[in-house]
């Protein structure tokens, strides 16, 4: 499928074009809302927003070959704005119950040490190394140059790193006590 072309033919207002881009970017979608969501169905909410803000705007984008981005940071605002709603709320099935997940040690260790970060860092971290979008891609959705990309990861790469030997060394046997 030629992106640029459906893109084209959805902004004259082809319904079908539309729907092809939306089904084609649909794991993208999710992947980028579970960045900022954790519970699947707000990313859902996020989602469903984002595709009818982008569907209502879509004669808004200048340039078809970055629908892509564009989509992405749609995606992203909702996202921020479900969490901006839903910060002072607790949901008391979550509370009385917590939620379980089955995975991998390291995964969990990941996943630990992004939430660490700041959440701008493992955002973008999340993004680019689990999500594998490009730093061009990310350049577009952050709305900001490449450079600004590469040092951020850059940053964030280091945070992780400075934790991760925190981590460690708090494990190491230091005159046969540990530590």
């Amino acid at each position: 499928m030629d992106i640029v072309k459906e893109v084209k033919k959805a902004r004259r207002g082809n319904k079908s074009s539309f729907e092809k881009l939306i089904v084609a970017h649909h794991l993208l979608l999710y992947r980028v809302a579970k960045t900022v969501l954790s519970n699947d169905e707000d990313c859902a909410d996020a989602i469903q927003e984002a595709i009818i803000k982008a569907y209502q705007k879509i004669d808004t984008l200048r340039e078809p070959g970055y629908f892509k981005s564009w989509l992405c940071r749609i995606v992203l605002n909702e996202c921020y704005q479900l969490v901006r709603q839903k910060k002072n709320v607790i949901n008391m099935e979550e509370w009385v119950e917590p939620h379980i997940q089955e995975k991998g040690y390291e995964e969990v260790e990941v996943e630990q040490m992004l939430s660490k970060l700041p959440e701008a860092q493992s955002q973008l971290l999340k993004l680019f190394h689990i999500e594998g979008i490009t730093i061009l891609e990310l350049a577009q959705i952050y709305e900001v140059p490449e450079n600004t990309i590469k040092t951020r990861l850059r940053r964030a790469r280091e945070k992780m790193r400075e934790l991760w030997d925190s981590k460690e060394e708090g494990s190491l046997w230091k005159n046969g006590k540990s530590k």
